[in-house]
């Protein structure tokens, strides 16, 4: 009984960016590239993956205000300067979209879930853990990496090159990929840096010896311990710029992980085989020219589980 997550803004993002506008228009000439390339994205992950129950997660807040106060600078390059306080920048044609993709879901009965406070990940990271495995996780957001779990099983499907173009990670192939275990992902992200998402890391510390710390201490908190250890063997720059780095570290790994218990409604995770609102779906792609997507995605939907 697989259960699929979505990260659904990571998906229409991609959609978005991936498609041009002229390429997909409703009858009226708005641009529904993302609405058409977030629909084939999930036919596709329905008709290769075989789920059983399917949900996907959405972003209530992108900038938890919670983060921002760890970490000022969290996301804070993605701020619209010129629009409201603590808006995102959107694309002016990507932001009529969104409801957009949530009518369509809902009429066809896939559930989208939200959290106040939280984002898209937090949700996904609450839902691997409490719900029964095996679990997959479909996203773009290389944080997920923290999410895979051999033992329950959690896999995550790394959409980095595209859909089509999945890479099924287990623990073996984040080892492969960056040298630690996935349970040390967020430790190993917060030494490392990620300028997309406003994490600095470590000024002086790359992948390599970000991977390598975490592999002789264990996590941060081992690496913070060792810094007051004159016999832990580090070399004298290298413990210059951790300790310049502590007051950061502190936070760092707080913001990174993923929440994993945040309060959810319930909702059914069941993977239809039909629409939910037939009618309503018709109408939305008829209005929108989603015939062909609505298609696709509903066709896969009603092919045999394995």
């Amino acid at each position: 009984m697989t259960l699929l997550l979505v990260d659904a803004p990571s998906l229409y993002f991609r959609a978005y960016f991936g498609i041009p506008e002229s390429a997909a228009r409703a009858a009226d000439g708005t641009p529904v590239n993302a609405v058409r390339g977030f629909l084939d994205f999930l036919a596709t992950l329905v008709r290769g993956r075989h789920p059983d129950r399917l949900v996907c997660a959405m972003d209530a807040d992108w900038r938890p205000a919670w983060r921002v106060e760890l970490l000022p600078s969290y996301k804070a390059h993605r701020l619209d300067a010129g629009g409201l306080p603590g808006a995102e920048i959107v694309p002016d044609t990507l932001v009529p979209q969104i409801p957009l993709i949530l009518e369509v879901l809902e009429a066809i009965g896939i559930p989208a879930v939200e959290a106040p406070g939280y984002e898209a990940d937090d949700v996904l990271g609450t839902l691997a853990t409490t719900q029964p495995g095996p679990v997959e996780v479909a996203s773009g957001d290389r944080d997920l990496f923290q999410l895979v779990d051999d033992a329950k099983p959690v896999r995550l499907l790394y959409c980095g090159r595209g859909v089509a173009k999945l890479e099924d990670c287990d623990d073996t192939a984040v080892r492969a990929k960056y040298g630690v275990p996935a349970a040390a992902y967020a430790d190993f992200a917060a030494l490392r840096g990620d300028p997309s998402d406003g994490l600095p890391g470590v000024p002086g510390v790359g992948e390599k010896t970000a991977a390598r710390l975490v592999t002789r201490y264990g996590d941060l908190d081992g690496i913070l311990a060792a810094l007051d250890d004159p016999k832990a063997g580090f070399a004298a720059g290298l413990r210059g710029k951790l300790a310049a780095a502590r007051d950061y570290l502190a936070v760092a790994p707080k913001v990174v992980r993923v929440a994993r218990d945040i309060p959810i409604p319930d909702f059914d995770t069941s993977l239809p085989t039909a629409p939910a609102d037939g009618d309503r779906l018709l109408a939305l792609a008829e209005k929108w020219n989603l015939a062909g997507s609505c298609k696709r995605l509903v066709d896969a939907l009603a092919l045999p589980r394995r």
